[in-house]
């Protein structure tokens, strides 16, 4: 801080000086409040993809598998006129795991009512 003068004025350099700082302050928050939590939003998505699309890798190759197994392994089950039944059931399991997906992410994105009601 500039020493005072006499009359108890620090005088215009004092003032810059000041207000500087104010500046220097208000950008240091600013960055602090916006672009540290972004940051890390950032690392918490590119982690959530990189999730996402391990697992569907996973469960394509999953289902190709289980589709193989059902034309190799049944026999003359699925032969003739119902060689369409495998890729019928693997559609079927490969929707009700990404039904069972999409529930269980939204069932944890609902809400808690009584922890609202507790807070008001």
């Amino acid at each position: 801080m500039a020493p005072a003068r006499k009359d108890g004025s620090r005088g215009l350099s004092g003032l810059r000086g000041e207000s500087q700082e104010v500046v220097k302050l208000v950008v240091d928050y600013i960055k602090q409040e916006t672009l540290d939590p972004v940051k890390g939003l950032g690392r918490y998505v590119v982690f959530g993809v990189a999730g996402s699309v391990a697992l569907s890798i996973g469960l394509a190759i999953l289902a190709v598998g289980f589709l193989r197994l059902l034309q190799g392994e049944t026999g003359s089950t699925f032969t003739g006129n119902l060689s369409w039944i495998p890729y019928v059931i693997c559609t079927v399991l490969v929707v009700l795991i990404a039904f069972l997906a999409v529930k269980a992410i939204s069932r944890g994105q609902t809400p808690d009512t009584e922890s609202d009601k507790e807070q008001a």
